[in-house]
């Protein structure tokens, strides 16, 4: 691809926030204390949490960098990056995280694959770009298209990135033409971050953003979008990112018999205390995130203090002291929801958070029911230890 380094440039590592928790170094995965998350509504970008699964691409030749759309068209087309901001720049705040987010409390009931996450795999941008559908209407694919002439009904998207997951080969992943086509469904290819030119952690110079969706499916380092009969046969679409029951194990494991994960169901985590903190006995912040998967608001959210025998509701915000209300004209509704509640604890106890979301899906209390041998998709109702005082300390 034009503009892109060879793999002996890759050793030039981005500067990063040095309160990140390093999850593994090769490929870089790392995320943010909890506590950060809940101090803006838009995370910033170097508190953002790094997802990556080979070396970081060093793409720095812009005016010769292009993104090839191939597939079952009639025209193949090479687009600059000149031609993709000449068009209409939307600005779209999304909530991206990584399916793996709260592995390591789904690996203590039973080991999992993959990188050990806390509850900071995810963060909430303000993302800016074309809309995949305009850019798509370019070469005659036209809005709200299901199936083109020529029996295209996937849009996959390829990456520079090289893993070994691939043998080699570039990071790969599909979502469904008809959304892809759907300007409602704000698929962007953005190049923008919080106001700012991507960094080359978060996809610099050009990456998809899918809002609503699982992060695997948000390609970074975009290099080419192939139209296709069929989903992305890449590994991430095929061999992982896919919901098991807790029978399945590497045995008897038919990747073939899983849809690829999409939608993120609804999650919700207390950021404003650690998996276990001391107090003095009175009245304690809780405080956290809240989201949903598909466009879905967040209905309530629930907080118990002695672990969930009684609950109490927090209140919701996306903007500071404005009320959130799921489905508002003024809520994004791609983006997390924050909330908080003051409650009084008089001794050590477990402190549980809970939410709801527009469609009425609530979070599994516990996560032994939703275990998965891979561990994605942890959003058992999200559980804290306090230690009131002196006793048990």
């Amino acid at each position: 691809m034009p503009g892109v380094k060879g793999p002996s440039d890759y050793s030039r590592e981005p500067a990063r926030h040095p309160c990140l928790q390093i999850n593994a170094k090769q490929p870089f995965n790392a995320e943010p204390p909890r506590s950060a998350l809940v101090s803006s509504y838009v995370t910033p970008v170097d508190l953002f949490y790094k997802r990556n699964h080979g070396p970081i691409p060093v793409v720095d030749d812009l005016e010769r960098y292009s993104v090839s759309i191939r597939g079952l068209i009639d025209n193949p087309t090479e687009l600059f990056m000149r031609e993709i901001k000449m068009l209409p720049k939307y600005n779209v705040t999304a909530t991206l995280q990584c399916a793996g987010n709260r592995r390591t409390a789904m690996s203590k009931v039973k080991t999992v694959k993959g990188v050990g996450w806390g509850v900071s795999a995810i963060g909430n941008g303000v993302w800016g770009g074309a809309k995949l559908a305009d850019v798509l209407e370019l070469i005659g694919i036209s809005k709200l298209t299901s199936t083109t002439k020529s029996g295209g009904k996937h849009v996959e998207f390829v990456s520079v990135d090289k893993c070994k997951e691939e043998n080699g080969g570039p990071y790969k992943a599909s979502i469904p033409i008809s959304q892809a086509t759907n300007p409602e469904a704000d698929v962007l290819l953005a190049y923008e971050m919080n106001g700012e030119p991507l960094n080359r952690d978060h996809g610099y110079p050009l990456r998809v953003v899918v809002p609503g969706v699982i992060g695997a499916r948000s390609v970074k380092w975009l290099d080419c979008i192939n139209i296709l009969a069929e989903e992305s046969q890449g590994f991430f679409m095929q061999k992982d990112y896919k919901m098991f029951p807790p029978s399945v194990n590497w045995d008897n494991i038919n990747w073939s018999s899983r849809r690829p994960q999409m939608d993120f169901p609804v999650q919700s985590v207390i950021c404003s205390l650690e998996d276990v903190t001391a107090i003095k006995p009175g009245k304690v912040k809780v405080s956290g995130y809240a989201a949903s998967g598909g466009g879905r608001g967040i209905e309530r959210v629930d907080v118990s203090v002695d672990g969930g025998k009684t609950w109490v509701e927090a209140s919701r915000y996306q903007k500071p002291g404005v009320q959130y209300v799921s489905d508002a004209m003024n809520s994004d509704k791609w983006a997390w929801v924050l909330f908080d509640v003051t409650v009084d604890v008089s001794q050590s106890t477990e402190i549980v958070a809970k939410a709801v979301d527009s469609a009425a899906n609530v979070q599994p209390e516990n996560v032994q029911e939703i275990w998965n041998l891979r561990g994605i998709l942890n959003t058992s109702w999200h559980r804290v230890q306090v230690r009131v005082g002196h006793s048990n300390m």
